[in-house]
Parts: structure tokens; C-alpha cells; sequence
């Protein structure tokens, strides 16, 4: 059986929330003191835990916007819980991730500021698609099971959607990516679909009003995304930080029998 395979045999099952990972490659932290932790994927490392960052690299606030007519009017960076909540977790908007803070930012991009901490990145559409097809070498066709994670998913158990997040979640997570479905804040600030998706900012746009986020469905057997796959930059949705690869996992991911 490969090493990876063993490994999950003899480690007891955990509940994965945020902070209780499988088997990271290391942690780093962000510019508000927040650790996170991360995995090496192929020529990657990703953070396997959602961004929680309210400041700018340089320490520029992001403003918390809680009430859906001032969410639904914004063309500037923000930040909110879902259902604002604070057990619930981050979503940004689009301008958040872009690093505009104001107006003059949003006009001219050589003043806007990096989200991301120092030596990592918000993942463009490109880094999401060599990611995805990694993750398809290792461990198989369907890339939303290893993806996903192994709870909190709205429960699907019927043979039509065997390889989606929602049937049989304990086999989800295989990869320890950890998608949990904290779902989304919509252009009108509406809270949707938690328990149903998670989708995940990148850095690309479309237009001036339209991103490329990338994500997971609770019925849905891929992670999802690109030109496709269309939101406004109003929308609230989690943020995963990505660097390129440091130094090479010393574990062994290899591709399991195919589902």
C-alpha cells in the first residue's frame, strides 16, 4: 500500500477545521501574526487553511462591512464573517485581493497594495490550473473529493454523486487541502450556500466587473473554474494563499486506485 495510504491507516481520524490539518509541510505566518499552515503540491505550496488577513502587507486597513446595502455598493476593498459571524470565518471581495483601498487605487494600479504576506501570492486562474492538474496526476480524474473536506458538507448520498463532496465525506480530503463549504456573500450582500460550496478568490478579472473564482460544489466531482465559471467582484469568497515551490515534500502522495 503506499506510504500515504499506511499513514492515514495508523493516524487517528480528526475533525479537520481550520488550524487541524493533515500532515502540512509548515506553516508560515501573514502580516496580522496569523499562522497558517501549508502543503507542498508538485511545483506549489499552497495554504490549506483560508486567508484571515484584515490588513494590507504595508498595515492598511481593510474595512469590515457587515450590513448588505453598503456591501453591494463597494468598488473598494472589504472584508466580512459569514453571517457575520466570527465562528464562521473570512470572505474578501474582489478589491480586497486586488489591493484597492480607495478610489485613486481603483483608477490606476501602481497604487494598489499586496494582500497577500510577504513571498506568497493570491493564485491567478494559472495557478489554479496546474494545481488542478496535479491533483488530477496523484489522485485521479475527480478533483473535488481530495479537495474537499471530510465534514460540513450537505449530505448527498446517492450513487450519482459518488466521487462529489457530499457522499461519504469521510473519504474526502485525501489530499489535505481541506475545502470546507463556508459558502459565499453574494453583489446584494445575501449570505448563500453554506454547507453547499466554498469558492476561492484568484487575482485575474474579466472585465470591470467580473472575476474567475475557482471552487467546490457539494454535487459537483471537479474543483470548478475559469472562464466558465463567472462572478462579480462583488461577491464575498474565501482567499488561499500560493507560493511557488520551496523545497520539495518529502511525503509520498502517490495516486491511489482509481475511483
Amino acid at each position: 500500500m503506499k506510504k500515504l495510504l499506511n499513514l492515514l491507516l495508523i493516524i487517528p481520524v480528526l475533525v479537520c477545521g481550520q488550524g487541524e490539518q493533515l500532515y502540512p509541510d509548515g506553516t508560515a505566518t501573514d502580516q496580522d501574526g496569523n499562522t497558517f499552515e501549508w502543503i507542498n503540491y508538485g511545483t506549489q505550496d499552497w495554504a490549506i487553511e483560508n486567508a484571515e488577513v484584515v490588513t494590507y502587507r504595508d498595515g492598511t486597513p481593510i474595512p469590515q462591512v457587515t450590513y448588505g446595502t453598503e456591501w453591494s455598493n463597494l468598488t473598494t476593498g472589504a472584508w466580512c464573517y459569514y453571517d457575520n459571524d466570527p465562528t464562521k470565518g473570512k470572505l474578501h471581495n474582489w478589491y480586497a485581493v486586488a489591493g484597492i483601498y480607495d478610489e485613486a487605487s481603483l483608477n490606476d494600479e501602481s497604487l494598489r497594495k499586496e494582500f497577500a504576506p510577504l513571498d506568497w501570492r493570491v493564485p491567478s486562474a494559472e495557478d489554479f490550473n496546474t494545481f488542478r492538474s496535479y491533483i488530477r496526476e496523484v489522485y485521479g480524474y475527480y478533483t473535488a473529493k481530495p479537495l474537499a473536506s471530510n465534514n460540513g458538507w450537505e449530505e448527498f448520498n446517492d450513487s450519482d454523486w459518488l466521487n462529489s463532496p457530499g457522499n461519504n465525506q469521510a473519504d474526502n480530503n485525501i489530499s489535505g487541502f481541506n475545502g470546507f463549504p463556508v459558502g459565499i456573500r453574494d453583489y446584494n450582500g445575501d449570505f448563500l450556500e453554506r454547507g453547499y460550496r466554498v469558492n476561492w478568490m484568484v487575482s485575474d478579472s474579466s472585465n470591470e466587473s467580473f472575476s474567475y473564482p475557482y471552487g467546490l460544489f457539494v454535487i459537483d466531482k471537479w474543483l470548478i473554474g475559469g472562464s466558465n465559471f463567472v462572478a462579480s467582484k462583488k461577491y464575498g469568497h474565501s482567499v488561499r494563499f500560493v507560493r511557488d515551490a520551496q523545497t520539495a515534500s518529502t511525503k509520498d502522495y502517490s495516486k491511489p486506485a482509481a475511483i
